[in-house]
């Protein structure tokens, strides 16, 4: 048996029809609809923690999505390291928030991450045997088929795209 709200949505938890236990969660911890949709963005506040939350809301929609679990584990990863990159870097936009966006076409999955930008264009940095960071973008390089980077007056946006062909262009 499941529980509505009001407006007839499911509730953040469904409980099974057998036995009354609580099945998978519908919302994630942004309050967005697991699984539903085109795509997903989500507005998450300017802290460390966010790492964590929007890792496992990638991880949560794209399951939810029947994308294969080694694309996930790729997504959960690039995601990280975007938004990592993206808080230790860059600025906050303008509302003080990192906006990730994400969208799953089969097992293909493109990740985007916005931000208020930052004086220098994100580049992988050079290799180092020793270094203790800058391996962030070397990493989502070597997991993506296609990845870039997008800015303007106001923002950056690193995007990859991870599990087949993508059909993103450049510049247009």
């Amino acid at each position: 048996m499941a529980a509505y709200d009001t407006r007839g949505r499911m509730t953040s938890y469904m409980v099974a029809a057998q036995g009354g236990s609580a099945a998978a969660p519908t919302t994630d911890a942004f309050g967005g609809e697991i699984g539903r949709g085109q795509a997903r963005t989500v507005r998450a506040r300017w802290e460390l923690p966010t790492v964590t939350r929007i890792r496992e809301a990638v991880a949560l929609d794209l399951r939810a999505r029947e994308v294969s679990e080694e694309v996930i584990s790729e997504a959960e990863l690039v995601t990280t390291e975007l938004v990592t990159n993206s808080l230790r870097h860059a600025k906050p936009l303008s509302d003080r928030t990192v906006r990730i966006h994400w969208k799953a076409r089969g097992d293909c999955v493109e990740v985007e991450v916005s931000d208020g930008g930052a004086e220098t264009q994100p580049v992988p940095a050079t290799r180092a045997v020793w270094a203790t960071s800058g391996r962030g973008l070397r990493i989502v390089r070597s997991l993506a088929h296609e990845w870039g980077v997008l800015r303007d007056e106001k923002q950056t946006t690193v995007w990859a795209a991870l599990g087949g062909p993508s059909r993103r262009r450049v510049g247009t």
